[in-house]
């Protein structure tokens, strides 16, 4: 007798007839009309709702894909409903039934769709699988038709933004909100900044949208929205994310009832765009101090990272995003001269040894390098099994690839500008250590790396300005 697995699951278009418990009772059926049980264990059912267009977005998918890789084999067969809820998807279903098969022996069995086991049924379940693909597509299309429909009458095609609620599929005027919606326009057009109002509305215990804290990004989006001008803004080809020039971004007229005026909606835009232009002046060379140390200063009242911020400036990232409530800002140049004394005085009293593995030298670098190199190289392995074992499907593993490969370029590149001298005692090793450091010619990345061999963290202290360096054992 055979051991069976049960995978359920329905989407939104889905009718009465192939809800979950209709699913599960047809497939009960069919187990024990084909002498096959079913243990309780072996039921993989998804959310309502989840979408079957990738599989890596339906939990309980992997979850069942993860068992069935279990030695010996849990189960024979995995029963669906219909071929497309196992998958929407050609190249997943693809992809997933064959590791199923040659890997895990394991078939996938539709109660609706039954096949047999000759050649004509491989081409019968690929026309099954490519109408499944087409009508997944077609149905995607018609309700980006339906969302361009209602953005031209003014209709709402998304959660309400901050400041309003949506009742009978219309936007309303959030009595409790839309007051701060009128404060954060007021607050940035008289001067003050997207941080520093995300700072005061988290004061207030003000929660976004979403019900989460507030940073500059969070005020930015606000302030960029032109609902609140009484506009409906949407993308039909795409998610917009914070690309607020994307050219195929559709704005309309709106039927709600706008929040602030006008007059305050392009003042408090001319402003952003001179922001915008101040920021790109500012923006950090590679080569700049903020590289040597990037990733390694740590913010003392929150220890969040200290990033590149304008001017050539370095700033806890938590404090520009609104929160963090202390300013660590301090120049890249100046910061940096801190670190290079302090780690000069350690290397001089010799409380700090540089060992074998650290990077003391060029060469020494350069062996670092080329175990990054490897471990890229082991990376590039891991997803190619990821995709012929079904985890990654064929469009993540190409830009897996191809961001591993990348990087294997760069890494090649460093490792071929790296000098190879002889082997220096430890003494020596300590001063070229500085000599490297210091050097202006050698590249702010290439620094970091060297930095990294041996500081785990450094922790700067605004009051008094000092700092911390925290040495690997």
């Amino acid at each position: 007798m055979k051991t069976a697995a049960a995978y359920i699951r329905v989407s939104t278009d889905d009718q009465l007839e192939y809800s979950p418990d209709s699913q599960l009772e047809k497939i009960r059926e069919y187990a024990a009309a084909n002498n096959m049980i079913l243990p309780e264990k072996y039921i993989f059912r998804e959310e309502e709702g989840i979408s079957g267009k990738k599989a890596e977005r339906r939990p309980e998918f992997m979850r069942m894909i993860g068992t069935a890789k279990q030695k010996p084999k849990p189960f024979d067969v995995i029963i669906v409903w219909k071929f497309s809820r196992f998958a929407r998807n050609r190249e997943d279903s693809i992809v997933y039934k064959s590791m199923l098969r040659k890997q895990c022996g394991i078939d996938v069995l539709s109660v609706t769709e039954q096949l047999g086991d000759d050649k004509m049924s491989i081409i019968v379940e690929a026309m099954i699988e490519a109408m499944d693909e087409y009508y997944s597509i077609n149905l995607a299309e018609e309700v980006r038709r339906g969302m361009n429909e209602k953005v031209m009458r003014g209709e709402p095609v998304s959660i309400p933004a901050f400041g309003y609620t949506i009742q009978e599929k219309q936007y309303k005027i959030d009595p409790v909100a839309a007051p701060l919606v009128k404060m954060i326009f007021q607050d940035f057009i008289e001067g003050m900044g997207c941080r520093t109002i995300a700072q005061k509305l988290n004061a207030m215990k003000v929660p976004t949208q979403r019900g989460g804290l507030w940073e500059n990004r969070t005020v930015e989006y606000v302030l960029r929205n032109p609902v609140y001008i009484g506009k409906i803004r949407w993308n039909p080809k795409r998610k917009t994310r914070r690309n607020y020039n994307d050219p195929d971004i559709l704005i309309t007229n709106g039927t709600h009832e706008p929040i602030v005026d006008t007059e305050t909606w392009e003042k408090a835009q001319k402003r952003l765009a001179k922001s915008k232009s101040v920021s790109e002046n500012d923006a950090v060379p590679k080569n700049s101090s903020a590289g040597m140390l990037r990733g390694l200063v740590k913010c003392s009242a929150c220890g969040c990272t200290l990033t590149a911020s304008g001017g050539g400036s370095m700033q806890c990232q938590a404090y520009a995003h609104g929160k963090c409530n202390e300013s660590h800002s301090i120049l890249a140049a100046a910061l940096e001269e801190m670190v290079l004394a302090a780690l000069d005085a350690d290397l001089h009293e010799s409380t700090i040894s540089i060992m074998p593995t650290a990077l003391s030298d060029t060469e020494e670098i350069a062996a670092t390098v080329s175990r990054q190199i490897e471990r890229e190289k082991l990376k590039l392995v891991r997803v190619r099994e990821a995709y012929e074992n079904g985890v990654d499907s064929l469009e993540e593993y190409r830009i897996r690839k191809q961001k591993i490969t990348e990087c294997l370029r760069q890494l090649e590149l460093t490792r071929s500008k790296i000098a190879k001298p002889p082997r220096t005692p430890l003494a020596a090793q300590k001063q070229n250590v500085m000599q490297l450091l210091r050097d202006p010619n050698v590249p702010a990345d290439e620094k970091n790396v060297l930095l990294r061999s041996f500081v785990q963290k450094i922790v700067f202290y605004q009051t008094p300005r000092s700092l911390e360096i925290f040495y690997y054992a």
